[in-house]
C-alpha cells in the first residue's frame, strides 16, 4: 500500500504547469511551478515544517512548547499543520491588511490569531514584529520562529524547491521569477540553482511601497520608499536577513492594481486559481519579457491558493472600490452607480445648522442638498459651516436658510462626466443627478476622482 504516514509526509513535489494564454507576448517557454498543491496551499508549508525540525533538534523548540510567529498568514497555515502532528500549541499574530479568510483558515486549524495594525513601524510596539517578539518572551516554553531572519527557511527552498525546479527542466532552466518577502524562496531557490548552472538568472518581484528594489540597486534604504500597499505575501519595510541580494539579477515592481488584476486573470485565462502575489509574480514576467530569448526556460513561482483571497481580488465590489476594475465610466448614472440605491441625505430650510452638522457627521459626507416644499433651494457644505462657526458660536441655533449657499446644478443620467467635471470647482462643491421617478442623488469630488483610472 502506498500512503503517507501524516499530512506533513505530502508536501513538495508540486507540479510544473505550461503557461499559454497569458503569455503569448512572451517569446520564451514559461512554466509555473503551483505551490498551492502542498497541504497547506502554500509555499511556506516547506520552510515552516523546516524551521520547526530544526528547532526541535537544536532544542529551541521543547515538547508541549508554544510557536509564536508573526505571519502574513501563509507560513501560519504550514506551522499549524505541523504543530497539530506534532502536537505543539501555535499563536499567529498577523496584520490587519491581511485577508479574513486567511485568519478564519488559521483558526480553524487551531491557531491563536492576534491581529495587528499595518500602518505602523517595525519598531513600533503594536507592530506584528514586535508584538510577536513580546508574546515569546512572556509565554512560557515559547519558541519565536522568525521566518525572516531564521536561516531554515532559505535552507528549505536550497534542499528542497530548487532541487525539484532543477530536476523538473532538466537542467534547462534560464529565468527564476518569483515575489519576494521573507527572502527564504528567492534565496534558497535562487543558490541552488546558481551553484548548478551560474548562467541561471535570478529575478525579484518588488511592490510599490516596499524597499527591495532600490536597496538592490544603490545599497540605500529609503525610508520614503515605505508606505502602505495592498499586495500581500511581497515587499518588505525591513531588510530580512533570508534575502541574500548577491544571488539576485534584478527587480521588478507591479502595483497593486496590476496584482489583482493579474491574479483573476490566471484563473480566467489559465485555470490556475491562485493567490495575490501570483499575479504580481506573472505581471513581473511580462514586465522582464525583453530579457528572455526563445529559447529561454523561465519559471516563476505561484506561492498559494486563491481561496485565500476570494473576498478581496476575486469580489468585484472590492476591486471596484479600489478602481481595479476597468469598467467604462462615461455618463454621470455611472459615477454613483456603486451607492445609487443609498437614499439622498438632505436638511430642510427650517432645521437648524446642528442637524445639518449632525448629518454630516452621522453620514460621513461633506455636502448637503437644503430642501423646500418646491424642491431644492440650497446647499450645505461642512467647509463653510465651519467657517460660520468659527465666527459665530451660536450659529448651531439657526435656521439652514441663513447659512445656506446657492443650489447644486441638476444634470440628467446621461450627462457625461466631462460636463459633471466642468460644473465642479471652488465655488460649487457637488453635481445633482436626476434618476428619474422623483429621485436625484449626489456627485461629489469624491466620486469624480474615484472614476479616474
Amino acid at each position: 500500500m502506498k500512503y503517507a504516514n501524516n499530512i506533513l509526509e505530502t508536501i513538495g513535489n508540486t507540479p510544473l504547469v505550461k503557461l499559454n494564454k497569458i503569455t503569448k507576448e512572451v517569446d520564451a517557454l514559461v512554466l509555473a511551478k503551483v505551490e498551492t498543491f502542498n497541504p497547506g496551499n502554500s509555499v511556506k508549508d516547506r520552510m515552516a515544517v523546516k524551521m520547526i525540525e530544526d528547532a526541535e533538534a537544536d532544542g529551541r523548540l521543547k515538547p508541549g512548547g508554544t510557536i509564536i510567529e508573526g505571519t502574513s498568514g501563509n507560513t501560519g497555515m504550514g506551522l499549524a499543520l505541523a504543530a497539530i502532528v506534532k502536537g505543539y500549541k501555535l499563536i499567529c499574530v498577523i496584520s490587519d491588511k491581511q485577508s479574513k479568510e486567511k485568519m478564519d483558515i488559521l483558526r480553524a486549524v487551531g491557531a491563536k490569531v492576534v491581529v495587528c495594525p499595518t500602518d505602523v513601524e517595525p519598531t513600533d510596539p503594536r507592530s506584528y514584529y514586535s508584538v510577536s517578539k513580546r508574546l515569546s518572551e512572556e509565554t512560557p516554553n515559547a519558541w519565536y520562529v522568525n521566518q525572516y531572519d531564521n536561516p531554515s527557511n532559505t535552507l528549505a527552498h536550497y534542499e528542497q524547491t530548487g532541487p525539484e525546479i532543477w530536476e523538473q527542466t532538466e537542467g534547462k532552466i534560464t529565468h527564476f521569477v518569483v515575489g519576494v518577502g521573507t527572502g527564504g524562496t528567492i534565496s534558497g531557490v535562487g543558490k541552488y540553482l546558481k551553484e548548478q548552472n551560474p548562467n541561471v538568472k535570478v529575478w525579484g518581484v518588488d511592490t510599490y511601497g516596499s524597499v527591495f528594489k532600490k536597496y538592490h540597486e544603490t545599497g540605500i534604504f529609503d525610508e520614503n520608499e515605505i508606505y502602505s500597499y495592498i499586495t500581500e505575501g511581497i515587499g518588505e519595510d525591513i531588510l530580512p536577513k533570508n534575502v541574500d541580494f548577491s544571488l539576485i539579477d534584478g527587480f521588478t515592481k507591479v502595483t497593486d492594481k496590476d496584482a489583482a488584476v493579474f491574479t483573476r486573470r490566471l484563473a480566467l485565462e489559465e485555470g490556475i486559481f491562485v493567490g495575490n502575489s501570483a499575479g504580481a509574480a506573472i505581471k513581473g514576467v511580462l514586465q522582464l519579457k525583453e530579457n528572455f530569448k526563445p529559447e529561454d526556460v523561465v519559471v516563476v513561482l505561484f506561492h498559494d491558493s486563491g481561496s485565500r483571497y476570494v473576498g478581496k481580488m476575486f469580489n468585484d465590489d472590492w476591486m471596484r472600490e479600489r478602481g481595479f476594475l476597468d469598467e467604462e465610466l462615461t455618463k454621470a448614472e455611472d459615477l454613483i452607480k456603486d451607492h445609487a440605491d443609498k437614499p439622498l441625505v438632505v436638511v430642510r430650510t427650517e432645521e437648524l445648522v446642528s442637524h445639518a452638522i449632525e448629518r454630516l457627521r452621522k453620514y460621513k459626507i461633506s455636502q448637503i442638498p437644503v430642501i423646500d416644499t418646491n424642491g431644492f433651494v440650497g446647499s450645505v457644505d461642512e467647509t463653510d459651516l465651519f467657517r460660520s462657526y468659527v465666527e459665530d458660536k451660536d450659529i448651531a441655533e439657526k435656521p439652514i436658510r441663513e447659512v445656506m449657499g446657492k443650489p447644486y446644478p441638476v444634470v440628467t443620467a446621461n450627462t457625461s462626466i466631462e460636463e459633471v467635471s466642468k460644473l465642479i470647482n471652488k465655488d460649487n462643491q457637488a453635481v445633482l443627478v436626476d434618476l428619474g421617478n422623483g429621485r436625484h442623488h449626489i456627485i461629489t469630488k469624491h466620486d469624480i476622482i474615484s472614476s479616474i483610472k
